[in-house]
């Protein structure tokens, strides 16, 4: 078996050759390139990890970077096995060879863990106030 992608003639890095040298930069908004990822996620049905990873809509920066943020290093990983057949096909549906995309570790604060039947409760309460009515209605304990 060749690859995954078999209705491709050439290999993702011939084809990253090929439309890195052309000199096409033709410009694109956020929507064609919505358009384009989308349509390029649904090639990855079997692969669920990373279509996950990359159900995000990259932001387009200076001279047609495209940042894409991440969660942790396995989603980076991920997305460095497939990234040169990414840009590729990106450069050519776009015809745009100067893109390249990026990836950004995101340093996104999670909230603290919640653990005992009272700190669930108490979250809950945050988001309808109206359980703490309905507990002492019907004089719940959460044997604490």
């Amino acid at each position: 078996m060749r690859g995954k992608f078999q209705e491709e003639k050439i290999s993702a890095k011939e084809q990253h050759q090929i439309y890195t040298q052309a000199d096409e930069s033709e410009p694109f908004t956020t929507e064609d390139l919505k358009v384009k990822w989308e349509q390029f996620l649904t090639r990855l049905e079997d692969r669920p990890n990373l279509k996950s990873t990359l159900s995000t809509i990259p932001e387009i920066k200076e001279n047609y970077q495209l940042l894409l943020e991440i969660e942790n290093t396995i989603q980076e990983n991920l997305i460095g096995g497939i990234r040169p057949e990414l840009v590729s096909w990106l450069r050519k549906e776009l015809h745009n060879s100067k893109i390249q995309l990026i990836t950004n570790i995101s340093e996104k604060v999670k909230g603290r863990l919640i653990y005992t039947d009272s700190e669930k409760f108490e979250e809950m309460v945050k988001k309808n106030p109206e359980l703490t009515l309905l507990r002492q209605k019907f004089k719940l304990d959460f044997g604490n």
